[in-house]
């Protein structure tokens, strides 16, 4: 059974910064690319950043440098380090493994808020 479980979220004011973490099992964590989701506009799923198994990441999604994607392949974790957190940063937070599970809904989510 492939399972994620997200968490680390919480309410911030602007400016603020908080650590995600998804703890995954049921997969070969070491091999998987993973990435972090949440939905947007038209609650259309958008990738936040993603992380290969060879620890490449997207540049294209740098988030004006405020987030950072990382791997603990030791504990089966991948994290999403949120700095100068800003309103419209606001949402539930969803990690996926593209090969094993759909995005925006496989674990219960992280919500993250940001007040101005």
């Amino acid at each position: 059974e492939v399972t994620l479980l997200e968490s680390g979220g919480g309410s911030v004011q602007a400016g603020g910064s908080l650590r995600l973490s998804c703890i995954a099992s049921g997969f070969t964590f070491a091999d998987a690319t993973m990435g972090w989701y949440r939905p947007g506009p038209g609650n259309v799923c958008d990738l936040v950043l993603n992380i290969g198994a060879d620890g490449s990441i997207d540049s294209a999604y740098s988030h004006e440098g405020r987030f950072t994607i990382s791997r603990d392949n030791a504990k089966n974790t991948v994290y999403l380090e949120m700095k100068n957190l800003k309103p419209e940063d606001s949402g539930v937070y969803y990690c996926a493994a593209p090969l094993f599970t759909t995005a925006c809904g496989w674990g219960p989510g992280t919500q993250v808020t940001v007040s101005s």
